[in-house]
């Protein structure tokens, strides 16, 4: 971080007033590029921040952009789509009032954290003087005089503080910038404001809003752990990488590619990592897990070595201990993060990806290192082999009939070019687009499943449209996702946001009624229809008409019925210049081709007793998985 000039003068203003003027001052820098880091304020407004921020971002809004949002949950998916797609090096700020606002915030915080996306969350809070105790929305606590609902923030915040009095702003703000900007810590960052405290005036040392630079550190290599690396993978025979997210977050694509282009390691990809190798460059194996491909799940399975890269080894990647099943299998763990590096009992490379995968690419090129032809020709013809099913998936040869899931990815593949984003999040979508997407870009395949938040899709296609303008980007929703969070549909139209929503119409919570019967829930719970006779919902369908609901909205929208009808709309949609809806109803895939079956077990455990044949059977399928489940030590 570049230093500020010390001076002596004061300026007077409000905290709030000062926070703003601070946070327009800061910036980051990484490989020589300088931006902003906070590059606009998202806002609902309540007692608890009205006269506080809120007449601080009018007082200043020439510094400081101001988004009206519709739901706070939503502003802070909008805000981590935004510092996605900035690569983490700009985020929003989020600010609301006390109460039922600062609670909605607590799970895009923990989206947030999860993804180690920056965002800055500033909710207000009860008075920090107390006279009006308790004030409107207050939660009283009876053995604790300094808690209060932002405390829920807690765990789900990389930083934390309440500023209780104007001075201590400074280390606050100071503190903040420090988590927002750290690769390794970066998350949601909180600072509660009382609202007594954001309206009183201070004088501020006028250093406090000289610019600031925070740089973006590239850690690199420790030369024993590359030296211990480099014989890691010269001693494997079935190398395989895993892709995480770490590789789109320090930009790490081309060395990745290189890295493949010299070594020929097949790389797979968890669903943050997709598209750090486009789907046609000959070392791509496709999504790893249990929505992954069979091509990239076979090799796990018979993997001598797995080479994680920016990955944190989540439940779904790792297929719960049992999808990386050689016997002597071992970890080479390339993280910017001890804690992810130590996963697995790997053997960590702790260093950015891209100067990470750099330092190893020379390393072994030295010795000439590459895969055996055999090794090589073998995951080639089964990658082969997989697309063909792709291909068969996507088939949409009858124009008149009403399209799967499937059809529907197939019909938006056709059109797209590497200039498209995909927004995704929850439901049975993830599973099919891992599989099944072809990605063209490093920055196509945006689905969020640290956390797999419903609702995430819309707010968020938001913010990535802000932060690259000038592309198509595309929400892929279900009926439950769009149910959840439709709200931000205003946000786009009163912005002229063009983002395009497309929504599947299922009926229901497809993806979890599809687990459900697997694990002997007969899909309980998980329709959207009428109860019948035996008071469960499997009368009709509800008579719900998500496309009016949108057109409420103000969104124009494109109804498809059919094959044909989708192809125009989807068209249609991808020229519109405005925000815009493509609205369809799908066929289950009983009857056609739909995405492959899961290609490895997850770990969903089974009711012991029972005494319905269908959970008695699926925990006989269960106990017969968790047997070969292992720890890796």
């Amino acid at each position: 971080m570049t230093e500020p000039k010390t001076s002596t003068a004061t300026t007077r203003l409000t905290v709030a007033q000062a926070l703003v003027r601070f946070l327009a001052a800061q910036y980051t820098e990484r490989d020589g590029v300088r931006r902003r880091l906070i590059d606009a304020t998202w806002g609902i407004f309540g007692h608890g921040n009205v006269a506080g921020l809120g007449q601080a971002l009018l007082e200043y809004g020439a510094e400081m952009p101001y988004h009206q949002g519709r739901n706070e949950q939503a502003m802070v998916h909008a805000a981590v789509g935004y510092a996605r797609q900035s690569h983490r090096l700009a985020t929003h700020a989020v600010t609301t009032s006390i109460g039922p606002g600062a609670t909605n915030l607590v799970t895009g915080a923990a989206l947030a954290t999860i993804n180690h996306i920056p965002v800055l969350l500033l909710p207000g809070d009860t008075f920090a003087t107390r006279p009006a105790d308790p004030v409107l929305q207050q939660l009283e606590v009876p053995y604790a005089g300094d808690v209060s609902v932002n405390d829920c923030l807690r765990p789900v915040s990389k930083y934390f503080d309440r500023v209780t009095r104007p001075e201590a702003l400074i280390p606050a703000a100071l503190q903040a910038m420090r988590v927002l900007t750290d690769p390794v810590e970066t998350g949601a960052v909180t600072l509660a404001l009382p609202q007594d405290v954001q309206a009183e005036a201070y004088d501020w040392p006028e250093e406090f809003f000289a610019e600031r630079v925070w740089a973006v550190r590239r850690t690199g290599v420790d030369p024993e752990e590359l030296a211990a690396a480099v014989r890691a993978v010269r001693d494997a025979r079935r190398p395989l990488v895993v892709a995480g997210g770490g590789v789109h977050h320090s930009e790490a694509e081309a060395a990745l590619k290189e890295f493949a282009d010299t070594t020929r390691i097949p790389v797979a990809s968890t669903q943050a990592g997709k598209g750090s190798l486009t789907w046609d460059h000959p070392a791509d194996v496709g999504g790893i897990g249990h929505t992954g491909t069979a091509t990239a799940c076979e090799l796990a399975r018979t993997a001598d070595l797995v080479i994680g890269v920016g990955t944190r080894y989540t439940d779904f990647t790792t297929a719960s201990g049992t999808l990386f099943a050689a016997r002597d299998v071992r970890f080479l763990n390339l993280n910017i993060a001890p804690f992810d590096g130590h996963k697995l009992s790997g053997r960590p490379l702790i260093a950015d990806a891209r100067t990470g995968l750099e330092a190893l690419t020379e390393a072994l090129a030295l010795h000439g290192h590459r895969a055996e032809p055999a090794y090589v020709t073998d995951y080639t013809d089964d990658k082969e082999r997989w697309e063909h099913r792709v291909d068969a998936a996507y088939e949409a040869d009858e124009p008149d009939t009403r399209p799967t899931q499937p059809q529907v990815l197939g019909l938006l593949d056709e059109l797209v070019t590497g200039d498209d984003i995909l927004i995704n999040a929850a439901g049975s979508l993830p599973g099919d687009l891992q599989k099944l997407w072809r990605t063209r870009s490093r920055d196509q395949y945006h689905v969020e499943y640290g956390y797999s938040c419903m609702g995430y899709e819309i707010p968020a296609a938001i913010g990535v449209r802000m932060a690259a303008p000038d592309r198509p980007v595309w929400a892929l929703v279900g009926d439950g996702t769009y149910l959840m969070m439709p709200t931000e549909m205003v946000t786009a139209v009163q912005e002229g946001i063009a983002i395009k929503v497309v929504v599947l119409q299922n009926h229901g919570y497809a993806s979890i009624g599809g687990l459900s019967d697997s694990v002997g829930g007969e899909r309980f719970g998980t329709a959207y229809r009428y109860r019948s006779e035996d008071g469960t919902y499997t009368g009709r369908p509800l008579p719900v008409d998500l496309a009016a609901n949108a057109a409420s909205l103000g969104m124009r929208v494109l109804r498809a019925k059919t094959v044909r009808d989708l192809r125009a709309a989807l068209a249609e949609a991808r020229a519109a210049d405005t925000p815009i809806c493509v609205y369809v109803e799908t066929e289950t895939a009983d009857t056609v081709s739909g995405a492959p079956p899961a290609q490895a077990w997850w770990d969903v455990p089974v009711a012991e007793t029972a005494t319905r044949s269908s959970a008695v059977k699926a925990r006989e399928v269960y106990d017969r998985h968790a047997a070969a489940r292992r720890r890796h030590l």
